[in-house]
């Protein structure tokens, strides 16, 4: 009998059933005006993340400080709960809050390589522009430095067997996964932008 232990689950959905369109037209703008605003980042992105914009250096704590971001951060929480229950994660009285929350735009050629999210316990994406033909979101199985002397799986191998996975870009569309598990996004090969709101979440 072969039986599946220690799963790594990954949630993905729409953030809500009915606004995303004034919702993400709203956080566009906000977005790219962050961009326009913030030197530093700009800078920062500069040495950091070439070819895009990221507000993750420079200004983090958007739902603390934008009603639009707010309002985002209020749908997620409630998937962040059901993502949390689904894991078997003990928050009975406890609170979670969001911590942090960055805007990232990528333009064509940009890329964001292979990392993960210290210091939280859940962390995610939520695409506010995602044009056609721009990349996904590319996990790894967190045991791949472990499996040393495996043979290489078929190609048609079942998804759960893959070392890797990717989730593609949709405008509207949450994605959450436990923090400690490695990602990346490919270049964007299209001239639009592919706009994400990145974000971190802990518990007390």
């Amino acid at each position: 009998m072969i039986r599946s232990w220690f799963p790594t689950f990954i949630y993905s959905g729409p953030l809500m059933e009915a606004g995303l369109d004034r919702l993400n037209a709203d956080l566009a703008a906000e977005c790219r005006s962050l961009r326009d605003f913030d030197k530093a980042g700009r800078e920062w992105s500069r040495r950091n993340y070439p070819g895009g914009y990221t507000s993750y250096a420079s200004l983090n704590e958007l739902h603390h400080f934008s009603s639009t971001f707010t309002r985002m951060e209020r749908r997620i929480a409630r998937h962040v709960r059901l993502y949390a229950a689904a894991l078997d994660m003990d928050l009975r009285g406890r609170s979670i809050r969001m911590t942090d929350c960055w805007v990232n735009i990528m333009p064509a050629s940009a890329s964001h390589s292979l990392h993960l999210h210290p210091l939280a316990f859940v962390s995610g994406t939520y695409y506010v522009a995602a044009p056609r033909g721009c990349p996904g979101l590319k996990f790894e199985d967190p045991r791949l430095d472990r499996f040393m002397a495996a043979p290489p799986r078929l190609p048609g191998a079942r998804r759960a067997n893959r070392a890797h996975v990717t989730y593609p870009a949709h405008a509207g569309q949450l994605i959450l996964f436990e923090s400690w598990l490695r990602h990346e996004v490919a270049q964007n090969r299209v001239e639009a932008e592919r706009i994400s709101v990145s974000f971190n979440y802990n518990w007390s």
